[in-house]
């Protein structure tokens, strides 16, 4: 199972952490992984090419582990790259169910 958590302090975005592997196929097969992989780093992208916001990106591909939180409070082209993300992901979940993916909105 693929588990997000997606930090918020007061309803801000602060980041977020993506751990593990869906298990709804074989490696290089799992429909589940490429979805979160590509909204995941798109996100990572899109908020460094059009809002320039600092973060902290830690990941590690043999565990599937993939964290990254905003160094200073996220721009407001940040926060909409953060909501597509969060309704991307929750849409996966809603869809696959929560055997192959877990999505929780983390208070810090």
């Amino acid at each position: 199972m693929t588990e997000i958590t997606i930090c918020k302090s007061n309803g801000n975005y602060k980041g977020f952490s993506c751990l593990g592997h869906a298990g709804f196929a074989e490696d290089g097969e799992d429909i589940i992984c490429s979805a979160i992989s590509i909204l995941t780093i798109n996100t990572l992208n899109s908020i460094e090419a059009f809002a320039g916001d600092e973060m902290i990106i830690t990941a590690e591909e043999d565990s599937a582990d993939l964290q990254m939180y905003f160094v200073d409070t996220p721009s407001k082209e940040a926060v909409l790259f953060m909501k597509a993300l969060e309704l991307g992901l929750t849409s996966i979940a809603d869809q696959y169910g929560k055997r192959f993916v877990k999505v929780l909105i983390q208070e810090v």
